[in-house]
């Protein structure tokens, strides 16, 4: 596909991409939406608080009123 370009290791193995900046901008949401998609899949298995917690460390520290 024109304006990707992959990187990739000795044995020619996919390891990165490069995608040219004028094609991020004409897929920007898409793209947004594969990262939060791929981040929440990397955090799948951390610990979770309950949001009331949340907030009120928030406040505690006076991050939120």
């Amino acid at each position: 596909m024109k304006g990707i370009n992959y990187v990739t290791d000795d044995s020619n193995k996919k390891v990165a991409v490069q995608i040219e900046l004028k094609l991020l901008q004409k897929y920007d949401e898409q793209i947004e939406d594969l990262i939060d998609g791929i981040i929440a899949e990397s955090r799948k298995d951390e610990s979770r608080k309950p949001l009331s917690e949340v907030i009120k460390n928030l406040k505690r520290i006076g991050k939120l009123k």
